[in-house]
């Protein structure tokens, strides 16, 4: 009896402390630490817990910017088109390039259309559907001109208008310039026949004090410097619809011959070009592009050095260093690597800065369509997906995946294909959603963890 009691005893005291164990371990379940959040790879807001975070750990301002019939009381009945890009040289300068304006479907009348099935039958379609976006502003008939596309039916004055190319705006979402100006540098010669001309993406060299402002029009085929303030035309790269002749010939996109049949040398043409990166010295790199196949390098001044890349395989599959279809995007890390954008075959290859090839990542098997990659003062590669994911995704420099945020919605907040983002000083990260039609601001959420939010770029020659 003796044996049998103090079993009983031994196990009440281990039930016991099992019990102040599991009190303990539940009474913290509130509390849940930075290190275990990471381990199991989801930020919570400590605000509520509960949050799906929609806009992950930023919050997005749904009243920037203020709607264009505010900032241009001309504008009424018109808004956003295609938003190509975004850059932000601090929280009161923010940069927005568009392909011209779209009619505004606020509250639009809704449609009924009649569609034929591949099976001979009549199907019925609400438009605008409900819960989506009322419309591709980039892709199609009656989008924003611009795209390389021979189907384009849009009439200027009717289903756009080309205004308002190039803005600034400040924190609050006001207007503090409008380079209408230049409007029509930029305006496609004829869309609808394939003579394109737009802002693909817009920058600034981090190691320019003077903060000249890079404008790309790969539909023309050239790169426009302007001053800060957008009131002189600096310098233009390229020649005006022009191109390579091997890319005349044959395209690495569509594997065939470019819209463009007018060549000229490798070294004074580009083949769609769409982005650049910078070295300290003023040394840039241009990644060429939506049809040309390569990787250019030009010394400060603009003068040609090199290239490199051929076309690859139009499969989407190709493996092979050095070969590239669609080279959307370009970072350099601060060891002088360059991480290339292979969009077409979903992976980043890596190289020095002489075209020496050094690693590649590969992106996955599934509908991945990176648009913009971003490196940031700490050393991390951060990626959006426009319309394969719609996510953003982080990377360290080995390639490994450590965080991704994201979903598709018209709602403010949601993504559809951002085309190019950045940081401001503050933290606030602005994305250009070029298939949704429309720039946005996102706030960091208050007690966000930074190691989850966009970092910082190099801004080696400015701060403002």
């Amino acid at each position: 009896m003796k044996i049998v009691g103090r079993a009983i005893v031994v196990g009440a005291m281990i039930c016991g402390l099992i019990g102040v164990l599991t009190l303990i371990i539940f009474s913290g379940a509130g509390k849940v630490s930075a290190a275990q959040q990471n381990a199991a790879g989801q930020w919570v807001d400590p605000a509520n817990r509960s949050d799906e975070l929609v806009d992950g750990p930023y919050r997005v301002d749904p009243n920037w910017p203020k709607p264009l019939s505010t900032l241009f009381p001309e504008d009424k009945g018109w808004t956003w088109g295609a938003v190509q890009g975004v850059f932000a040289q601090n929280p009161d300068r923010i940069f927005v390039a568009m392909r011209g304006e779209l009619p505004d479907l606020t509250n639009a009348k809704k449609a009924y259309v009649e569609l034929d099935t591949a099976f001979g039958l009549k199907a019925h379609v609400e438009v605008p559907g409900r819960g989506m976006y009322g419309r591709n502003a980039s892709v199609g008939p009656y989008a924003s001109p611009g795209e390389a596309s021979d189907d384009y039916m849009g009439v200027d004055g009717k289903d756009y208008r080309w205004k308002h190319i190039i803005t600034v705006y400040d924190s609050q979402g006001n207007v503090r310039e409008a380079w209408t100006q230049w409007d029509s540098l930029f305006k496609p010669d004829n869309p609808n026949v394939l003579s394109q001309g737009r802002v693909h993406k817009i920058l600034i060299d981090p190691y320019d004090p003077e903060k000249r402002v890079w404008a790309i029009d790969d539909g023309h085929e050239v790169i426009r410097i302007f001053s800060n303030d957008g009131k002189k035309l600096l310098q233009t790269i390229g020649t005006l619809n022009t191109t390579t002749e091997r890319n005349a010939k044959m395209t690495g996109n569509t594997g065939r011959p470019s819209y463009i049949q007018k060549t000229g040398p490798p070294s004074e043409t580009f083949g769609r070009q769409t982005d650049i990166a910078w070295l300290p010295d003023g040394t840039f790199f241009v990644t060429d592009g939506y049809e040309e196949t390569r990787v250019v390098k030009f010394d400060k001044n603009g003068k040609f050095l090199m290239a490199w890349g051929e076309r690859g395989e139009v499969n989407g599959k190709e493996k092979r260093p050095g070969y590239f279809n669609t080279v959307h995007g370009i970072a350099i890390d601060n060891q002088r690597r360059l991480y290339i954008n292979d969009r077409s075959n979903r992976r980043i290859q890596i190289f020095d800065e002489n075209g020496k090839f050094l690693d590649q990542w590969y992106l996955g098997d599934g509908p991945t369509a990176t648009y913009h990659i971003f490196m940031t003062a700490d050393q991390h590669l951060w990626m959006s997906d426009g319309h394969g994911n719609f996510k953003f995704y982080k990377y360290d420099l080995n390639g490994k995946l450590l965080y991704t945020w994201g979903t598709m919605t018209p709602e403010p907040g949601g993504l559809w294909g951002t085309h190019q983002f950045g940081v401001d000083q503050d933290g606030n990260l602005y994305t250009a959603e070029v298939w949704g039609g429309r720039p946005q601001k996102f706030v960091p959420r208050k007690g966000a963890d930074p190691a989850l939010l966009i970092g910082q770029p190099i801004r080696a020659a400015w701060t403002k």
